[in-house]
């Protein structure tokens, strides 16, 4: 089957789809029920004043194949911001198609006409196929770091304390 696929910014009008497609990542990662946040919570986020994150989408024709949502993060070292991948989905039947590629490659740019001194993102350490895929794109897995999260009302009772 030959598809052509287009890349373009989310739209507002675009946000119940995004926020679909991000119910299948949370679906696909086991992390259904993680997702609290609403189509307009996205929306405020994307297209307020002052946007704190950017999101593309993959189209063939009117359906959403994947998305990949982004932000700038910075670099102390290098005294430059970076580009930070939060979240890299393409839906099941679409994949193995060049559409994550595609979609890494788009943020990939971003962040080079940007001036942008890093690219990074995180990957869960079960998907054996998105490390496979990271790895055949040039990316390095970083074996020394790891994740620190604080949340909830975790983050809430260290924040009053």
């Amino acid at each position: 089957m030959t598809m052509s696929v287009s890349i373009r910014a989310a739209r507002e009008s675009d946000v119940a789809i995004l926020h679909a497609l991000i119910r299948g990542l949370a679906e696909y990662e086991k992390l259904a029920a993680q997702v609290v946040g609403t189509a307009q919570d996205l929306q405020r986020e994307l297209f307020s004043e002052r946007p704190v994150i950017e999101a593309v989408i993959a189209w063939d024709n009117e359906t959403a194949l994947g998305f990949a949502l982004y932000f700038h993060n910075y670099s102390t070292f290098l005294a430059r911001r970076g580009l930070y991948l939060e979240d890299l989905f393409v839906v099941p039947e679409a994949r193995g198609r060049g559409i994550g590629k595609a979609l890494i490659r788009h943020c990939a740019r971003v962040a080079v006409e940007r001036g942008c001194g890093r690219f990074e993102w995180a990957v869960l350490d079960w998907n054996q196929p998105a490390i496979e895929f990271y790895q055949a794109i040039g990316a390095t897995l970083l074996p020394d770091w790891r994740i620190c999260r604080i949340s909830g009302e975790a983050l809430t009772r260290f924040a009053a304390s």
